[in-house]
Parts: C-alpha cells; sequence; structure tokens
C-alpha cells in the first residue's frame, strides 16, 4: 500500500513538473478579417493561435456586401481586425460604427506598390491587390506582425508559419512565370466580367478587358459596351471568363457580339465553399492561372 502510494506521488510529482516546464501557451485570439482570401491568408500566418472569422462569406461580392447583426456582433468581440484596404471595403466604417469596435482595423495593403486607373473621369486605387502572391507577401508581412503585437508570447509561432507561406507564394508566382511566359504576348488577352486582375495583368503582361471598372458596383453605359466590343474585335480576344461572385449576364452579352469562346469561372475577390475548386488562396491562384493559361494556349 505504502509503495503505490509513493509511485503515485512520484507520478503526481512528474506532472507537474512537465506542466511547469512546459511554455505557457497564450489563448487563441479572436480574429476578424473583412472577405474570404484575406481570411485565409490570417489563418496561414497564425495557424492554431488564431480563431479567424471571414465577414464576407464564400463566394461573396466584398464590394456589395450588407453586413448583418451577427457581423457586427463578431467584429466588436474581435481583438485583431484585417482589411485589405484601398477602397475595398467601403462598408466598414459603417459597420465600426454600428458594432461599437473600439479598435482600429490593420490594412494590410499598405506598403504595397498599387496601380491606378481613370474610370468615369477620376483616377482610381486598383484594391485588387491579391492577385498577385507578389503583394500578397506584404500582407504576410503586416499580418505576422499585428499578430506578434496582439500576442507576443507566440510571436516566434508567427514568424516561422510567416517565412514558410512566404516559401509558399514564391513557388506559386514562379508557377505562373512558367504557364504564362511561353504563350505570345498578342495571346495574353482575355474578357472578364469586372476590372479586378490588374495586378495579375502587370505582374504575368497579360491585358484583361472588362465591361465593368474597378467596383461591381458600378454600371457601364451602351457606349462604354460598345466600345469595348470594338476593342476586342480589333484585338482579336479569343476567350471570356466570367466570375464567381458576379452576374454574368454582361460578360456574356460582350463575348456573344465579339465571337468569344467561354474559358470557365474564375475566383476573383472570393474563395469557393470548401467543396469548391478554390477554398484557399493557394488553390484559387493555381485554379485561375490553369484556366487562364488553358484558354490561351487554345487561343494559340
Amino acid at each position: 500500500m505504502t509503495s503505490r502510494r509513493l509511485l503515485l506521488s512520484a507520478a503526481a510529482l512528474s506532472a507537474l513538473t512537465a506542466l511547469s516546464a512546459a511554455p505557457a501557451s497564450a489563448e487563441t485570439l479572436k480574429v476578424v478579417a473583412s472577405f474570404t482570401v484575406l481570411a485565409d491568408v490570417v489563418r496561414e500566418v497564425g495557424g492554431d493561435h488564431v480563431h479567424v472569422t471571414s465577414l464576407v462569406g464564400p463566394n461573396g461580392d466584398p464590394h456589395e456586401f450588407e453586413p448583418s447583426p451577427a457581423d457586427a456582433k463578431n467584429l466588436k468581440a474581435a481583438e485583431v481586425t484585417f482589411v485589405s484596404g484601398e477602397g475595398l471595403e467601403g462598408w466598414m466604417d459603417r459597420l465600426i460604427t454600428a458594432s461599437g469596435y473600439k479598435g482600429k482595423p490593420v490594412t494590410v495593403s499598405e506598403g504595397i506598390s498599387t496601380r491606378t486607373m481613370e474610370e468615369d473621369g477620376k483616377t482610381i486605387t486598383d484594391p485588387h491587390v491579391w492577385n498577385s502572391p507578389v503583394n500578397v507577401k506584404v500582407w504576410v508581412a503586416n499580418i505576422e506582425k499585428a499578430l506578434s503585437s496582439a500576442d507576443p508570447a507566440d510571436a516566434t509561432v508567427f514568424k516561422a508559419n510567416a517565412e514558410k507561406y512566404t516559401r509558399k507564394l514564391d513557388e506559386l508566382n514562379a508557377y505562373a512565370h512558367s504557364k504564362f511566359d511561353t504563350i505570345a504576348d498578342d495571346r495574353r488577352k482575355v474578357l472578364t466580367s469586372h476590372d479586378a486582375f490588374g495586378y495579375f495583368g502587370r505582374e504575368y503582361k497579360v491585358s484583361f478587358l472588362a465591361p465593368l471598372g474597378l467596383s461591381t458596383e458600378s454600371e457601364a453605359s451602351a457606349a462604354d459596351v460598345a466600345k469595348l466590343i470594338e476593342q476586342i474585335k480589333g484585338e482579336h480576344v479569343k476567350a471570356y471568363f466570367f466570375e464567381n461572385s458576379n452576374d454574368p449576364r454582361l460578360v456574356k452579352q460582350v463575348a456573344k457580339a465579339t465571337g468569344a469562346e467561354p474559358g470557365g469561372e474564375l475566383y476573383v475577390e472570393s474563395l469557393s465553399d470548401a467543396k469548391g475548386p478554390a477554398p484557399t488562396y493557394e488553390k484559387m491562384f493555381r485554379y485561375n492561372v490553369d484556366q487562364l493559361a488553358a484558354a490561351m494556349a487554345k487561343s494559340s
């Protein structure tokens, strides 16, 4: 009996020693991201130390998003909030006011070399920075910094995750170049729903023509559509794509008038659900590259 007690006491002491020697682990951070693409990248950097809620859901349009009371509740409870910025989340200020959220969202696109374009006589910054993995590397650095500030105890984990994911982004960039660099310049032209592939086009020398501007909230005039049709005919654009988060009717109308052939669906500013082809940023980017490269090779 005595020896059994001694054994039990030794086991208990050993367990207590192990617990005291274990490194202190911070609580899981409650994090909110504005839309699914950003939420996925935050999860990659945060790993098991973050619980991420995306305000805009899968296949949702971040331009036309209408927040719900549940979104306000999630935002108010967040310890860290991430937005892409550059005018993408026009609804965020209203949601912050309505929710009573006291923090300041982290703008992950800060530091990216942005592009501008003319729209309705105004110079506008293109917010769709994530369509180049080179830009997402800046996201990763900003996310790591914000998470480490909120949870210093796990900073080394965030740093390791960020470095690992940055290497993956370099691989994605190299993959896209391997697909497009062999295609003749005059074949790197496609028709899409709205002008969301500017950074992709800049990185891989692909021309994207679109009836809508930077935001899906804008409307294309009859004159703009007619001008686009003539441009597509003149430049011999052979393929068109519609987007998972947008109404495809207008791009199909333009395609019918020009004879462009369907290339499929692209995931531009929203991931698919778990069963779709683009449930993560990595899979979304590879899927888009494969779809576009296949259409261009076919037109060649």
